[in-house]
């Protein structure tokens, strides 16, 4: 289990940072059960950048899918993380929890963009939105309000995440930003790509943005119990990206907005302070 647990931290440390950075704010005892979510996470986040093609990618998805129904019952395959997710399924998630999530992990597989920002934070909340509600569950916050807060802390999240990848996307010839905003914008895709988005990029990120921020504003309102926190904690980060995004204009592909953000000091401070 030792083991599996540092694969797990390994994994999440090097994949996903922030996160990483907020499991070290849980409980000791709580800790392994939230990295092995996260290292979940990962797994079936980067299946998009692993595959050559749609159908394997639904077939890894699928493997998922059939490795959590198998540990429900009781048999674990020989994978680490997924024997390491036995802590998760022990600390009171359900198998079906991962549903969601993995349902929403489908769109990865297409390289279509969401038609609507409504449809952006539909993902956003299946997909963060979900992880973050079964930490908050890993830490004991199966209330009412620890689990709404958790869903827009997560949602938020990803919203902005959706702002920072655009540069990465963009050299890959993607794009995450909702159809409807950049024909409202009039934002040439194509010239987005070879990194000259222009003006009409900043409306279509600050009304991103601009959700984001709504949901942080209702998380918060929400005062979820303190036992809770680290899964609470990537409203910290969320706020510190969304500000500096605002300072520079929303030029996403400024580059002091690729830089390191010093979330880490602001963790600390948030740990501190008890507030997320």
């Amino acid at each position: 289990m030792a083991d599996d647990t540092d694969f797990c931290a390994d994994q999440v440390r090097r994949f996903d940072h922030d996160r990483y950075l907020t499991a070290l704010f849980a409980p000791a005892a709580a800790r392994p059960a939230l990295l092995a979510l996260y290292a979940f996470n990962v797994e079936v986040a980067r299946v998009r950048e692993t595959v050559s093609e749609p159908l394997i990618g639904q077939i890894r998805l699928q493997w998922w899918r059939d490795a959590i129904a198998e540990l429900a019952g009781g048999r674990a395959r020989k994978h680490p993380v997924v024997e390491a997710l036995t802590a998760v399924l022990a600390r009171g998630v359900r198998p079906d929890d991962f549903e969601t999530l993995l349902l929403a992990r489908e769109q990865d597989l297409t390289d279509e963009p969401p038609a609507t920002l409504a449809a952006l934070e539909a993902y956003a909340e299946g997909t963060s939105g979900s992880l973050a509600r079964m930490a908050a569950t890993i830490l004991g916050g199966t209330d009412a309000a620890a689990q709404e807060a958790a869903r827009q802390v997560g949602t938020a999240w990803a919203l902005t995440g959706t702002l920072r990848a655009v540069p990465f996307l963009a050299r890959q010839r993607r794009s995450r930003l909702p159809a409807d905003l950049v024909a409202q914008a009039g934002l040439d895709i194509d010239a987005m790509y070879e990194g000259r988005p222009g003006p009409p990029l900043a409306p279509v990120a600050r009304a991103i943005a601009d959700a984001a921020t709504a949901r942080l504003v209702h998380a918060r309102a929400l005062r979820a119990h303190r036992h809770v926190h680290a899964a609470l904690l990537p409203a910290t980060l969320a706020d510190l990206h969304l500000r500096r995004l605002r300072r520079r204009g929303f030029a996403l592909f400024d580059p002091a907005l690729l830089r390191p953000a010093g979330g880490a000091g602001r963790l600390v401070l948030a740990a501190l302070l008890r507030r997320y």
